[in-house]
């Protein structure tokens, strides 16, 4: 798009309500050091998945707009993360394994539909060892505990660089 000619006129951007990170930097650091540990032993690009899930589930903006960039970055591809939002219907896209980590990322994420299922669990358990399934859950809690700050504090999303937090 030439943004020269481009003369489109947008909602303006909303500000955020709060600078979270800079009032509490000793939370903000522990998410940090939770998140790093959170991912070990993991596939970059299945935590990105179960991340922009999560955050399509929370309608988080600001987490949809850094972890879209940070999965194509790291190679995935626009149409596995444009079908995200229906991947059930379009499983074909994505291994068996994925379609386990995204069926758990929404059973832990939508904690309000009730519990997670036996058997959504067990099918996780079938693709991932206990270590993974582990880190896999603390993945999901943690992506989940970014978007409430995110939306709480109303994080304005579209200036973030693939890796900038990395």
């Amino acid at each position: 798009m030439d943004t020269a000619q481009d003369t489109t006129e947008y909602a303006p951007e909303h500000p955020a309500r709060l600078a979270w990170t800079e009032h509490a930097p000793d939370v903000y650091k522990a998410m940090v050091r939770l998140d790093i540990a959170a991912r070990q032993g993991l596939d970059p690009r299945l935590l990105e998945l179960v991340k922009i899930r999560a955050s399509q589930l929370n309608h988080c903006a600001f987490c949809l707009d850094m972890h879209t960039k940070d999965a194509l970055a790291a190679g995935e591809t626009v149409e596995r993360v444009v079908q995200l939002s229906a991947w059930d219907e379009s499983r074909h896209f994505y291994t068996e394994r994925e379609a386990a980590a995204l069926e758990l990322t929404e059973a832990v994420t939508v904690l309000t539909e009730g519990f997670v299922p036996d058997e959504v669990y067990a099918r996780a358990a079938k693709h991932f060892d206990e270590p993974e399934l582990t880190h896999l859950i603390a993945a999901i809690t943690v992506i989940n505990a970014w978007n409430r700050f995110a939306v709480t504090t109303r994080m304005v999303p579209g200036h973030y660089t693939p890796g900038q937090h990395a």
